[in-house]
């Protein structure tokens, strides 16, 4: 089974996407920050199929993760949304110039997500 990370500040968040993402057939691995995400790919070097990563968050936003994980061999070409409630568009242009490839705007629905993941073509 392929596996996902969510990393967002909001548990909440963080157990809707991983709900919605176990229904699609996804294990999910979560963090709170972009700081304990990178420490488990350190640690775990776990094969992640996609990341969802929200932009707030403390100790390090998702823009950082984003340009830090772009710089990481093995996962430089993960396909990676950006889940936020930043909505003006040069936040998404940010975003998507740090090497986001997707961009989605909170409150979302599990149909938004499913799309976008077909989008990023991990989703049938």
């Amino acid at each position: 089974m392929a596996t996902a990370m969510v990393i967002d500040d909001s548990k909440a968040i963080r157990l809707i996407l991983t709900r919605s993402l176990t229904k699609f057939g996804y294990e999910v691995c979560t963090a709170e920050n972009g700081k304990e995400a990178l420490a488990i790919l350190n640690r775990q070097a776990p094969e992640v199929a996609f990341f969802l990563v929200d932009w707030s968050m403390p100790e390090l936003s998702g823009i950082e993760f984003i340009q830090r994980v772009r710089a990481m061999p093995s996962y430089a070409h993960v396909p990676l949304m950006m889940v936020t409630t930043e909505t003006e568009l040069a936040n998404m242009i940010q975003a998507l110039e740090a090497g986001a490839n997707e961009y989605v705007m909170k409150p979302f629905t599990e149909e938004i997500i499913a799309d976008k993941l077909r989008l990023l073509g991990v989703l049938d």
